[in-house]
């Protein structure tokens, strides 16, 4: 029996590189699974108010997001075999950062991905990483590599 390798997507959702690592790994045609957390925006930042009623303090409003996020994103990062954390040029992901740190506490394995631009403000996060990338292809051939112990021919 194959073991199904569950891979969490953690970072910028502004870009297609969840799909492209989910695409590339369908093409090398390996036993893994994806989890992550929640992509639409605006369902992330408003879920708390939308469930648990309004809040006037823009801080308790994203008060509760964050807590009804991190139920998700706490069981699905105990669960995975490997991390990616991808941090992207636009916007600051703070919660990439900890969720990078959550999986390094557990002691899971991470790839972290970012441009270059990001490495001395990185530079904690890449220190707990075992791979630093800067592609969805990279991480796709470290997949490969850990998963069937192949390099590429």
């Amino acid at each position: 029996m194959t073991k199904i390798w569950n891979i969490y997507l953690s970072g910028e959702i502004h870009s297609d590189w969840r799909e492209q690592i989910e695409q590339g790994c369908k093409e090398a045609e390996l036993p893994v699974e994806f989890s992550y957390p929640v992509t639409d925006h605006a369902a992330s930042d408003d879920c708390g108010v939308a469930i648990l009623g309004a809040e006037p303090n823009k801080f308790w409003h994203d008060h509760k997001g964050a807590q009804i996020n991190a139920i998700r994103t706490r069981t699905l990062i105990n669960e995975a075999d490997i991390v990616v954390e991808r941090f992207g040029e636009k916007y600051k992901q703070w919660n990439a950062a900890f969720d990078a740190g959550y999986a390094s506490a557990l002691d899971t394995p991470t790839i972290i991905m970012h441009g270059a631009d990001h490495q001395h403000a990185l530079k904690e996060v890449d220190a707990s990483a075992l791979a630093v990338t800067e592609t969805a292809a990279e991480v796709v051939q470290i997949l490969k590599y850990v998963i069937t112990g192949k390099l590429e021919d």
